[in-house]
């Protein structure tokens, strides 16, 4: 008897476990997207300077080739 009071306590917990999961989902509102615009890395680091965040991440590549540092 003790058994069945136990799990009829328990059962509504375990089924009501499932439905407190909140939605993830951004707010769309009017088709677009209602949250915090994210900025670039060249609008945030190189102040909106495209070019110079552009030669920067082409220089970081060419140093990670093994041959261009092997041979001077």
């Amino acid at each position: 008897m003790k058994l069945i009071k136990t799990c009829a306590l328990i059962l509504p917990l375990v089924l009501l476990a499932g439905c407190l999961e909140v939605d993830q989902h951004p707010a769309w509102i009017h088709g677009e997207y209602a949250g915090k615009k994210d900025d670039r890395p060249y609008q945030r680091r190189f102040h909106n300077d495209r070019l110079a965040w552009w030669a920067t991440v082409e220089n970081r590549n060419g140093k990670q080739n093994e041959y261009n540092r092997a041979n001077p």
